[in-house]
Order: C-alpha cells, then structure tokens, then sequence
C-alpha cells in the first residue's frame, strides 16, 4: 500500500535542488502539466522528455519546480523533477 500525502509528511519533504517546503500541485495546475506534457514539451530536469501525464504532483512553494508522485511515492530526485517556470 502507497503512504498517503498528508500534512505530516509534506511538512517533513522538502526539494533536494532548493530546500524549499513542497506542497501537492493542484487540479488545475496539474492539468496544465499534463496539457504541456502531451504537446510533447516537458523534459525533466535531466533532460529527459517526459511522455506519460502525471497522477499527481507535489511543487515547490513558489511554484517552480514540480515533482511526480507515482503510486503515492514522491519522486524527490533532482534529475526527476519538471522546471515548470521555465513552461509558464
């Protein structure tokens, strides 16, 4: 069984890159993600293309990097994470 995001452990989670306070992305944000994703021009932070929608997401606070969640697991690797700001 997956662990669930919840407060408790987003308060722990914090980006590897920047330090900063993550929280989950939200429905509309995350469907921003996944519109840009299908376009075909999202890479992650390690260059590569990503091709599948995300389920969920956490972001950092100031929203600019963007962090998959598979199966309830945050992915908190540098070369993982989306520099969404560079989307806006």
């Amino acid at each position: 069984m997956a662990p669930e995001l919840s407060g408790r452990l987003l308060d722990i989670l914090c980006c590897p890159i920047t330090r900063r306070p993550l929280q989950r992305l939200d429905a509309a944000a995350l469907e921003r993600v996944n519109a840009a994703i299908a376009a075909g021009s999202v890479r992650n932070h390690g260059g590569i293309e990503i091709h599948a929608p995300l389920e969920e997401a956490l972001v950092t606070t100031e929203g600019d990097l963007v962090y998959p969640v598979r199966s309830g697991v945050p992915i908190l690797f540098a070369e993982e994470c989306i520099h969404w700001a560079a989307y806006k």
